[in-house]
């Protein structure tokens, strides 16, 4: 496939044998690739059958147990994100720290009544209702749900690709 540069007056366009694209819009969709890298895709060609199995299982969890025997975590509670998806989700939602007010948990209740692909939004107002009403017996129930959870292939969707 050829592509060719076209220079115009504001912005470099990249013309090929059946697109039409600005510079500006090739360099943001490739930002969006290197910065979700470690999104979970449905079908990803990253994974490996190991891996694959790894995630069916959750056994990449495995050793968060560690961090729950030394008192880092906690069972249930809030699922801490990665620190540079956490600061772009605060640029449009500057309260979703909020959610961090309780110890982390290795399963909490937007990832038991939510999706993998849950909005930020909705995360942040299921941990919030989490963390305003403490129980025991939620605490069990969100358990409970875990459990069922790992067994139910549609509870650990992913993106779809496209």
């Amino acid at each position: 496939m050829d592509i060719e540069m076209m220079i115009g007056d504001e912005e470099v366009m990249l013309i090929g044998d059946d697109f039409v694209v600005s510079e500006s819009d090739f360099s943001k969709k490739k930002e969006e690739e290197i910065n979700n890298a470690f999104v979970k895709i449905e079908n990803d060609p990253r994974v490996t059958k190991v891996g694959r199995s790894i995630r069916k299982y959750s056994i990449d969890e495995l050793p968060q147990f560690f961090n729950i025997l030394k008192g880092d975590m906690s069972f249930v509670g809030p699922r801490p994100e990665r620190p540079e998806i956490a600061a772009e989700y605060e640029k449009d939602l500057p309260e979703f720290h909020l959610r961090l007010q309780a110890k982390c948990g290795l399963t909490g209740y937007a990832q038991v009544f939510g999706k993998y692909n849950t909005t930020p939004y909705d995360k942040l107002q299921m941990d919030l209702m989490y963390i305003a009403n403490p129980s025991l017996t939620q605490d069990l129930r969100i358990l409970f749900a875990t459990v069922k959870i790992l067994f139910m292939k549609e509870s650990t969707e992913g993106v779809a690709e496209g």
